[in-house]
């Protein structure tokens, strides 16, 4: 049986299978592709590729999942990363979506097919940087994430949520992309790098290569603001020490994740979405060795279907049919 690499699920078009009796193509869009979550994405479309017949998965990696998911409910895409948040605000007309009309009706045309962990947030510092919480980041220059985007939002309300500290007043949060801003870091020209992935992470991978890292959490993490910015899809987690060679912590680190998810169009064929779920779920293992964040998944987490987004009817089928749900 053959197997693809990543690059090659994330550069070229996809080839899965089905019992179907006519080919069938699919268009997904992901994140950038050096992300876990985009990672995550391109591993369900190439174990569909190897254990499925006559579907094609065209992926197309970058961009924001926002706009993704809104491409979605239009039925421009097949497949994106969504979120319970994103979904909701849609739902409700707020944020980003505040002029998007029919908004209710756009809501009903994406439903989830799996749900995943975000990963916790990972605050990075060198460990000479003499930062050791949050709290210490006040006057210095930080990456986030990409300015407007779900993560950068996230970790800079973990971080004002906790500390007090507000980006923009308190300390400098720069404008970069995910490969720039990881790249700031490695050169030197930031204090704090933030990513929120499954470990192990590729980048601390690649950074504790060369360098020690430290991964910084609050002081204090109660309190009501703390909980106000958690709400309903965010929760409370830790970074444990001993994850990476170079990594100075000794105990684990305070820290906050949520759950996303691959959607998919509510109109795509119940039997097309159930054989799909089923496929990756019955060969996921098969990466396991090669890919040691996937034991972060499970039927379980998949099948949770949060806020006001619905499983599709054939997600829902297979995770009833195995006693997920």
């Amino acid at each position: 049986m053959r197997r693809l690499s990543l690059a090659t699920v994330l550069a070229t078009t996809l080839i899965a299978s089905s019992s179907w009796a006519e080919e069938v193509t699919l268009k997904m869009a992901t994140i950038a592709p050096s992300l876990g979550q985009a990672i995550t994405m391109a591993t369900f479309a190439n174990i569909v590729t190897e254990n499925l017949d006559d579907v094609t998965i065209e992926v197309a990696a970058g961009g924001a999942a926002t706009v993704h998911m809104l491409e979605v409910a239009k039925r421009n895409l097949d497949m994106s990363m969504g979120s319970p948040t994103i979904h909701s605000l849609l739902s409700n007309k707020r944020a980003m979506y505040k002029d998007v009309e029919n908004h209710e009706e756009l809501a009903g045309n994406i439903s989830q097919l799996m749900a995943f962990p975000w990963g916790a947030y990972h605050f990075a510092v060198r460990p000479d940087s003499g930062i050791e919480y949050l709290d210490d980041i006040e006057g210095t220059t930080v990456f986030l994430g990409p300015q407007g985007g779900g993560a950068y939002n996230a970790a800079k309300g973990w971080i004002q949520s906790t500390t007090g500290l507000v980006a923009g007043e308190d300390y400098d949060a720069i404008k970069a992309n995910w490969k720039t801003g990881f790249q700031a870091f490695l050169d030197g020209k930031i204090d704090m790098y933030v990513n929120g992935c499954i470990d192990p992470c590729q980048q601390f991978i690649q950074f504790t290569e060369t360098e020690k890292v430290r991964f910084i959490g609050p002081e204090d993490d109660s309190g009501d603001a703390v909980d106000k910015f958690l709400g309903k899809f965010r929760h409370r987690t830790e970074v444990p020490a001993g994850l990476y060679a170079n990594q100075v912590n000794d105990g684990p680190v305070k820290s906050n994740d949520t759950g996303v998810s691959i959607a998919v169009r509510t109109d795509l064929d119940e039997e097309l979405v159930y054989n799909m779920t089923k496929a990756f779920w019955e060969n996921v293992d098969s990466i396991a060795s090669d890919a040691p964040w996937a034991k972060a998944l499970t039927p379980e987490y998949a099948a949770k279907a949060e806020g006001t987004i619905k499983l599709h009817p054939g997600a829902e089928r297979y995770y009833k049919e195995i006693g997920a749900l």
